[in-house]
């Protein structure tokens, strides 16, 4: 079984396009997130599960993604939405089991999808069992080293050990009663509570993710997310940070918790890992780094193969800024000879329809405009249907544990949580037969899966062409860098090969009479254009300006209907 499963990692391609991939198909793949709470509920508890995310991965097929990345399923007593884990080998009840797991891996090969599944090395669950030990064996145990525990500072040791926040809010360290009932040493925990950071310095914390590493590997995996890839080392001696205020994870000042140069080793030892299984297996860093240089660290040669490009995520609607993080981007990946990754929405921040401002006409131009860049993109779950941020919920209803801290961090990631709708009409709108665990506004049924499906000018269909020319143009995809054309202010223009690209970020249409698109073809279009005189504000356009495909005729595929 190990050895058949270990072969479906490499899927077949799901049309000859993809052969023109040439030294890696993570290099231009488009990457969809499920969060699998929210995706499907297979079996009607008002959760999603690995069993409602196998039932619509022909969905995923369809709508022209490489790869499906799955947040955690893995047991867990969800205090962070599955970012605790008690066992990093088992699937949580709640989601299934490990044969479905294996299922759904099979099925999505079969369809020509890749998986890609979250690792949470950084912290365990307070419940795992390694913590449960450090608990009961007490002060100076070998158990304890595998965590970060400390004295803490005063006379009773009353205070924490420094002056680290959590960036949930509050103090990074809980003090624990010791096996005989008194108040003793504290943990670090970055995040939760719930949530205590593991010591890498320890040679068993080591030995056990190389092992979760294969054992997922050999189940059929085609890689790994790699769940705060830049927090895993701590710098010696744990010095406070003089910093006041509430910790932003989106931050990029320099702290001794994150981005040390030790990380960097872990990750060449994982790289060895993923070498010796077939198929090109492939990890991606979420590293909060305070540059795009420091960024490409993580993928150099020997270590993981794309890292998050958050820059471009943090970057708003504004046509200078985002060219110049464009720049910055490509230029740091070149020496690393690494793809650029391009992000708008994921499970931690508020959905780039409500973020940016402007509108569903602005989300659909940021869309087309990622798209476009060289590199690896990834889809959020739902923004391919327009989904907004849901800001209105009640506080019953809400579980981000940042909710419950005074000073957690900013955005409340409940709101891009909520369940998708797939129907027009039901208790959850097609999300399962009874209800969903976060509620979902009344009017979704109209951005629902079946009332996008075939509608032409419809965000989803408007997705479904993007993608397909995607993988069609030999101008799109992977590459290293765009030639920058003269535009007017407010909009950003470049060319690639055999192809141009141009977004309106302004808030009036912006004449294009000096970018080279004569006499191309317009090949999509995010609103009502036809492809010659002024671009409207809040939209961008593709030309196919050589040889590239024709013009796009699909429903939600041509300049105007789209």
């Amino acid at each position: 079984m190990t050895q058949h499963l270990a072969h479906a990692g490499t899927p077949a391609p799901a049309d000859a396009a993809a052969h023109r991939r040439k030294d890696g198909w993570w290099r231009d793949a488009v990457i969809y997130q499920v969060y699998p709470r929210s995706f499907a509920d297979g079996d009607g508890d008002g959760m999603g599960d690995l069993a409602g995310v196998r039932s619509r991965l022909p969905y995923l097929a369809r709508l022209g993604v490489d790869a499906v990345w799955l947040s955690p399923f893995y047991a867990s007593p969800q205090a962070d939405g599955g970012y605790d884990v008690t066992d990093y080998r088992a699937v949580d009840p709640r989601f299934g089991e490990l044969s479905d797991a294996a299922a759904l891996i099979e099925d999505a090969h079969g369809l020509g999808l890749r998986v890609i599944v979250d690792i949470v090395p950084n912290h365990s669950s307070d419940r795992h069992e390694w913590f449960r030990r450090a608990l009961e064996d007490g002060p100076g145990s070998p158990a304890r080293g595998r965590y970060h525990f400390r004295p803490g500072k005063g006379g009773d040791g009353g205070l924490p050990p420094n002056d680290w926040e959590s960036v949930f809010g509050g103090p990074a360290w809980t003090r624990v009663k010791e096996p005989d009932g008194t108040p003793g040493e504290w943990y670090l925990h970055l995040f939760a509570p719930e949530q205590p950071d593991f010591n890498w310095e320890h040679p068993a914390v080591h030995d056990e993710f190389r092992t979760v590493l294969r054992f997922w590997l050999d189940l059929g995996v085609d890689g790994f997310r790699v769940d705060v890839a830049h927090g895993l080392v701590k710098a010696e001696g744990l010095p406070d940070t003089g910093r006041t205020g509430q910790l932003r994870l989106l931050g990029n000042a320099r702290l001794p918790f994150f981005d040390q140069d030790g990380v960097h080793e872990i990750y060449r030892d994982w790289r060895r890992v993923l070498e010796e299984y077939p198929g090109e297996r492939i990890g991606v860093a979420e590293a909060w780094a305070p540059s795009s240089g420091r960024t490409a660290l993580y993928v150099r040669e020997d270590e993981l193969h794309q890292a998050f490009n958050f820059h471009y995520l943090q970057t708003g609607w504004d046509a200078e800024a985002l060219r110049a993080v464009v720049s910055e981007s490509l230029e740091a990946m070149r020496p690393v000879a690494a793809p650029a990754t391009w992000v708008l929405s994921n499970h931690d921040v508020v959905r780039h329809r409500t973020r940016l401002g402007g509108g569903l006409p602005r989300a659909r131009a940021a869309a087309l405009l990622m798209l476009a860049l060289p590199g690896s993109a990834y889809v959020y779950q739902g923004e391919e249907l327009g989904l907004p941020e849901v800001t209105e919920l009640p506080d019953e209803a809400r579980q981000d544990p940042s909710f419950f801290r005074d000073n957690g961090q900013e955005g409340l990631r409940d709101g891009c949580r909520v369940p998708l709708p797939w129907e027009r009409r039901g208790s959850s709108f097609g999300f399962g037969d009874d209800g969903s665990w976060l509620p979902q506004p009344e009017d979704w049924g109209e951005l629902s899966v079946a009332a996008q499906t075939g509608s032409p000018g419809s965000t989803l269909e408007l997705y479904r062409t993007a993608l397909r020319l995607r993988r069609e143009h030999p101008g799109l995809g992977a590459g290293e860098s765009v030639e920058w054309l003269p535009a007017p202010e407010g909009v950003i223009a470049f060319r690639r090969d055999g192809f141009v690209c141009a977004a309106n970020t302004g808030a009036e249409p912006a004449e294009l009479a000096g970018l080279p698109v004569a006499p191309g073809e317009l090949m999509l279009a995010s609103g009502q254009y036809e492809g010659t005189g002024p671009l409207p504000a809040d939209t961008t356009a593709w030309w196919s300006t050589g040889d590239g495909t024709r013009a796009a005729t699909a429903a939600g595929g041509t300049g105007a209907g789209a």
